[in-house]
């Protein structure tokens, strides 16, 4: 089993679920803590809620705020719209900061451009996240036409040169894309702010940006064994955040989701444990 693994249980895999009853799901079903999205704050905004309110509702909910995404776009975005998107980066800094929670992440969202684009808008974001003392972790989307793999992920982080970001790697979109041993190929533990997780179908959806065909751990055709086995060996000691899109969880009672996931998931560390112990 992974040293220390901490359990996340991502808002997204029960989307549908407002965020009192997601926080209240994560702390029944034994998460360590939840990963929230801008999303979250703006449903909650667009219901008369104040900002101080959210974050309160949060502090009380016996719950620890891992991770806290802030919206995507940023990285191709033209001027106007990064600046705009920049100070909803801000905002998610000062909310994380709040709520001591140390991990912004963001993802590409649906627009496109140039490494280069993606690399100088890197380094404005990383620079608002370390002026509030936080760490930002970036995610690669296999469905997205430039930032679709490990290596495109680490150039556009080795070229902005910002020693707190680094990669959000996410099983369903390592094996979608590069592939599980692929992708985790000399990736090194310190590299990785944060896992996602969760199984693929074996035909999943095709020409769809956002997939939500995820499955539970062990439901799919991802191999857990290899997946667990390298994030093991390069010494990651992050959260692994369960994030398991799917309209057929989404009708599901979330604290049996929540539970569910927990349950599946210790049981495929713990598999890896034995048969790491077999081998030895």
């Amino acid at each position: 089993m992974i040293p220390d693994v901490k359990l996340a249980l991502h808002s997204w895999t029960i989307d549908t679920t407002p965020l009192p009853a997601v926080l209240s799901a994560a702390h029944k079903a034994g998460y360590d803590a939840v990963e929230l999205r801008r999303l979250d704050f703006v449903r909650c905004f667009e219901k008369g809620l104040s900002r101080e309110e959210v974050v309160e509702t949060i502090r009380q909910s016996g719950i620890e705020l891992g991770i806290l995404g802030t919206e995507y776009g940023w990285f191709f975005a033209p001027p106007a719209e990064r600046e705009r998107l920049f100070q909803v980066l801000k905002e998610t800094c000062e909310i994380a900061v709040e709520l001591g929670c140390g991990m912004i992440m963001s993802a590409p969202g649906q627009v496109v451009g140039t490494v280069s684009e993606a690399i100088a808008a890197t380094k404005d974001a990383a620079d608002i996240v370390a002026a509030h003392g936080l760490k930002l972790a970036l995610e690669f989307n296999s469905q997205h036409d430039v930032v679709n793999s490990t290596n495109a992920l680490r150039e556009i982080i080795a070229g902005a040169g910002r020693p707190n970001c680094g990669m959000l790697l996410d099983a369903y979109h390592l094996h979608r894309g590069p592939g599980i041993a692929a992708g985790l190929k000399d990736v090194r533990g310190e590299e990785v702010f944060v896992f996602q997780y969760s199984d693929a179908p074996p035909v999943p959806a095709a020409g769809v940006r956002r997939p939500i065909d995820r499955l539970p751990p062990g439901q799919g055709v991802i191999e857990w064994d290899l997946f667990l086995g390298l994030v093991e060996d390069m010494g990651y000691r992050g959260y692994l955040s369960y994030e398991a899109p799917n309209p057929a969880l989404w009708a599901r009672d979330p604290v049996e989701v929540a539970k569910d996931g927990v349950t599946r998931t210790k049981s495929l560390l713990k598999r890896g444990e034995a048969a790491n112990q077999h081998s030895i």
